[in-house]
């Protein structure tokens, strides 16, 4: 998490000090957009790491571990991948949520899955992507993209394990 953090901030700084040298209050701008964006957000980030730590006491270890472990095999892969696509929000929601089922005793497979499924099929973007694109090309999307999650847990399962 400290790498992450560091790579953070070096990008942070670096693109305010890039609107900072445009002289047209770009930095100003920046900061109020970021404001705005935390003020619309914190909600959001809050339910995600209560629901985490949550998740890690309410349920228990054996459980997840039998579910969801390494030795779920294709089952802990299957619910990963339902459970990727139903996770709405942005990894801020998503990463916490999949960190603590980690933490918890989910195998690595299941993880991926996950993680590949809320990408790639979440839910939430459906009415989005109806709305804009039409139902044809969001079911061919979803038609081609359904089992990459699956495939992508076995994967990591087969090769990783």
């Amino acid at each position: 998490m400290i790498t992450a953090l560091i790579i953070l901030i070096v990008l942070a700084t670096m693109t305010s000090v890039v609107a900072y040298r445009k002289g047209d209050g770009s930095h100003v701008k920046g900061f109020k957009i970021a404001q705005k964006t935390l003020i619309n957000m914190w909600p959001l980030l809050i339910i995600a790491f209560v629901m985490a730590g949550f998740i890690q006491v309410a349920i228990p270890p054996e459980l997840i571990k039998s579910w969801l472990g390494e030795q779920a095999g294709l089952r802990g892969v299957l619910i990963g991948s339902i459970a990727g696509a139903l996770i709405p929000g942005g990894p801020y929601v998503a990463f916490p949520i999949i960190a603590s089922v980690v933490n918890a005793g989910a195998g690595l497979g299941t993880a991926v899955a996950f993680i590949t499924s809320w990408a790639m099929l979440g839910i939430g973007a459906i009415p989005f992507e109806l709305a804009i694109v039409g139902s044809k090309f969001m079911f061919l999307r979803l038609a081609l993209v359904l089992v990459i999650p699956i495939l992508s847990g076995i994967l990591a399962n087969v090769f990783f394990v």
